[in-house]
């Protein structure tokens, strides 16, 4: 069964490495130390490693000499970038010898599914195809980016036993303008060299994998290379999105996948009943029966009343979010098992609506003002709202404080936000204010601010009326200051962080 683990991850390997530049290590390793006795132990993450470098010299070599011989390829403005990596390769490749298998292999396991995740929330990296290879000198900007990464990426290639393709690919498109074809043959023609450099240091500092078990390194050198081949026609060939769908889909998949059999025990526990992973599925599923019927009736409105104003539908969708927290908070038997649930729901929604967003009619169904901001929003409510459950209820001890602080924050926003925009006519000039805000917003912020939290420190909180009082208008009048200065959105991390602090001061 080893050897059909090993042959499968050859083959992922190369597919990989054609299609999107990715060393095959990001494959091999992972499932070589899981999957294969052979790789287990204190060495067996450095001499699955080795091999995936020894993979890594051919296959790269191929897929490199295909871009090329597409035009794919630019050293005019790679060449520190392939210098620094491979100087810095033999460094990496001592070090992941001293640190041991637990550390290397756990490591590459978690790198795996993050680089699958990426290429799934964005499957394409666009770049300047004009600018590349045309002899556009390197900026002083690009100077300091190619030595900072190429020194770094380099370390990285010998300690994870990687070419380094994946990270040169996100620094050649996202820094120095290539295109994403462009950056794949550059990539891999570096790779070539760098896993040489890198896997004869390895063998100089442990020559068993050669001596012991030189059937496989044949085997999967062999099976990587010709599925590399093949792998770097097809991409050269076909759209660069659909390369970078299908590479996150193999990636995530197998990532995943690696991690819960390599921490089988750990997730066993974790998902006990009592734990906390069975706590968090729990709050999820207490979470859903109110996020349900909410959609359906937000869906029910959007269609059925038609001269609703804009705003006022973002305003009920941001009803929705804030009072998620809340929800959470209560569904949960800890304030450990809500805040994880908190972020879990972020975490994933955030890739889903990342690619809902292709959809034409997306941007209308939000009424999104600018393209990412439903994504990112719920990105930072759900974060903040982990952040406030784990202060509030985990670190003060006051579960009923993170009600006051999101309804105090949620409703005195969409005051703000909607008398702020309809009757909104004094600007308030003050040097540190956002200059779209007016006095009414603020005001309307102050005033609904204060009667949520009053509210909610009476009721969930059982504090006398008047004490509730003062302490939610201070909270108000110092949240609608927040709330004021706060400018491109950041009021979604500033306002609940000025209302967690003073109310936790305050009660």
């Amino acid at each position: 069964m080893e050897w059909v683990w090993l042959i499968a991850a050859a083959v992922l390997g190369g597919v990989g490495n054609g299609l999107a530049g990715i060393s095959a290590a990001t494959v091999l390793v992972p499932v070589l130390i899981v999957l294969c006795p052979t790789f287990g132990g204190d060495s067996g993450a450095f001499q699955a490693t080795t091999l995936a470098l020894t993979c890594d010299i051919l296959s790269s070599a191929v897929t490199a000499a295909v871009y090329v011989r597409h035009g794919n390829i630019d050293l005019k403005r790679g060449w520190i970038m392939l210098v620094c990596v491979w100087a810095m390769s033999i460094a990496g490749s001592v070090v992941a010898w001293m640190v041991g298998g637990a550390v290397l292999g756990g490591f590459c396991l978690f790198l795996t599914f993050a680089i699958g995740i990426r290429y799934l929330v964005k499957p394409e990296s666009k770049g300047d195809d004009d600018a590349a290879g045309t002899g556009v000198s390197l900026t002083p900007k690009a100077v300091a980016v190619s030595l900072f990464f190429g020194l770094t990426i380099g370390f990285g290639t010998g300690f994870v036993g990687t070419g380094g393709g994946m990270m040169m690919f996100i620094v050649f498109t996202a820094f120095l303008g290539y295109s994403s074809r462009k950056a794949v043959g550059t990539a891999t023609f570096i790779m070539t060299g760098t896993a040489l450099v890198a896997s004869t240091a390895h063998y100089l500092i442990d020559p068993s994998l050669l001596v012991d078990h030189a059937d496989m390194v044949v085997v999967c050198v062999g099976l990587a290379t010709v599925t590399s081949l093949a792998s770097a026609q097809f991409a050269n060939r076909v759209q660069g999105r659909i390369v970078g769908l299908v590479t996150g889909v193999i990636l995530t998949v197998l990532g995943a996948t690696m991690i819960v059999l390599n921490y089988h025990d750990f997730f066993a526990g974790l998902f006990a009943e009592g734990g906390l992973g069975a706590q968090v599925l729990a709050c999820l599923a207490g979470y859903l029966r109110f996020l349900v019927p909410a959609v359906v009736v937000l869906a029910l409105v959007k269609v059925g009343v038609r001269r609703l104003p804009r705003e006022a539908f973002r305003k009920l969708l941001h009803a929705v979010a804030f009072s998620s927290g809340v929800v959470l908070a209560y569904s949960a038997e800890s304030w450990q098992a809500a805040a994880c649930a908190s972020a879990l729901f972020a975490v994933v929604v955030y890739p889903v609506l990342a690619l809902a967003e292709r959809w034409g009619g997306y941007a209308g169904v939000f009424n999104e003002r600018r393209a990412g901001e439903v994504k990112m929003s719920l990105l930072l409510l759900f974060g903040m709202s982990a952040v406030v459950i784990a202060v509030c209820w985990g670190f003060a001890g006051q579960r009923e404080l993170v009600p006051a602080v999101l309804f105090t924050w949620g409703f005195g926003d969409a005051a703000a936000g909607l008398v702020g925009k309809r009757f909104g006519k004094h600007r308030t000039g003050l040097p540190f204010a956002d200059p779209n805000k007016t006095w009414e917003g603020s005001a309307s912020f102050a005033v609904v601010a204060l009667v949520a939290c009053c509210a909610t420190l009476v009721v969930a909180g059982g504090q006398p009326l008047a004490a509730a009082l003062w302490r939610s208008a201070v909270a108000a009048i110092l949240g609608a200051a927040a709330e004021l200065v706060s400018r491109n959105g950041n009021d979604t991390v500033i306002v609940p962080a000025v209302l967690t602090a003073i109310l936790i001061a305050l009660c």
